[in-house]
């Protein structure tokens, strides 16, 4: 069996991790360039658990300036075996009002300046999306909402959009009629790559605002979200203290594979596969490369 490590990237609002304790801070190197901040690693109720802030202290990067192939590359050097993402989202339901916590199960990409994928030119893999959270990690997650007496929405699906704008109305109102539960900017293509690397995934979309359809809500201002951040941020050191003491101390197999996500994705033959991006993929994908 694997013994569990806990990573949690936190979002807007969520810069540090209180309760984390024998706190070390590595700067740990990535081929794939600087990662948001330096990990914080440490333990919670004598679970490993890895932290690290998505925008850096001071919400220093922007959603079009995270590097999230490196990110997630030092987490699965850490060790990391299955990954919680803290998200600020706007909301495009009424029943989900500012202070909502919603445990996604889709996401829909509307990114374009990012890099997406571990493999390219050198070595091509196709992963499954199909089913890009971990339910098992979703089950965790309710059970230590519910242990908190902190109310979640079961099941919806994000809208990533690049930014760092809020959307036009037009747009709001599209994905509010295609029937998406909530909007981000940073979701994606962090999951997808959280795929690559075989860790399990979820996210904990909190929810800001309305986005700028409501008609009681007519724009969205970095005002209105600061105010329902704190209170948020607040309610999710709660979840992951208590996700922390009873999560699983030996890391459960994924139902879907997430785990196993590169044992049939790489198509490219030995024989022409490149040495330098196979140097780069070690951590991400060295058990398959290894034992091929």
């Amino acid at each position: 069996m694997t013994r569990s490590v806990l990573g949690i990237i936190g979002g807007s609002g969520i810069y540090d991790l209180p309760g984390l304790t024998n706190v070390v801070e590595e700067v740990i190197a990535s081929p794939w360039g600087e990662p948001s901040a330096a990990l914080r690693i440490g333990e919670m109720a004598g679970l490993s658990v890895v932290f690290l802030p998505r925008h850096d202290k001071g919400h220093r990067l922007s959603p079009s300036d995270i590097n999230y192939r490196a990110n997630i590359d030092v987490l699965k050097r850490a060790g990391v075996t299955d990954l919680i993402s803290l998200s600020a989202c706007g909301s495009f339901k009424e029943e989900l009002p500012p202070g909502s916590f919603v445990l996604v199960d889709q996401f829909v990409d509307r990114t374009h300046k990012r890099e997406s994928s571990f493999f390219g030119k050198g070595c091509v893999a196709h992963v499954s999306m199909a089913h890009p959270v971990s339910p098992r990690l979703r089950i965790h997650l309710a059970a230590a909402a519910e242990a908190e007496g902190i109310a979640v929405a079961r099941g919806g699906t994000y809208v990533c959009i690049e930014g760092p704008q809020f959307s036009t109305l037009a747009e709001s109102l599209t994905y509010k009629g295609l029937g998406y539960a909530v909007i981000g900017m940073t979701n994606m293509p962090e999951a997808k790559l959280a795929r690559e690397a075989e860790l399990s995934y979820a996210t904990v979309a909190m929810v800001t605002d309305f986005d700028c359809w409501h008609p009681d809500h007519d724009a969205v201002t970095v005002q209105d979200i600061i105010k329902v951040l704190a209170a948020n941020a607040e309610k999710a050191k709660r979840l992951v203290a208590r996700l922390a003491a009873d999560f699983p101390r030996e890391h459960e197999p994924c139902p879907i594979g997430s785990d196993r996500a590169l044992d049939t994705a790489i198509i490219t033959a030995k024989e022409a596969r490149d040495p330098a991006l196979l140097a780069k993929l070690d951590a991400v994908a060295g058990r398959v490369l290894r034992g091929s």
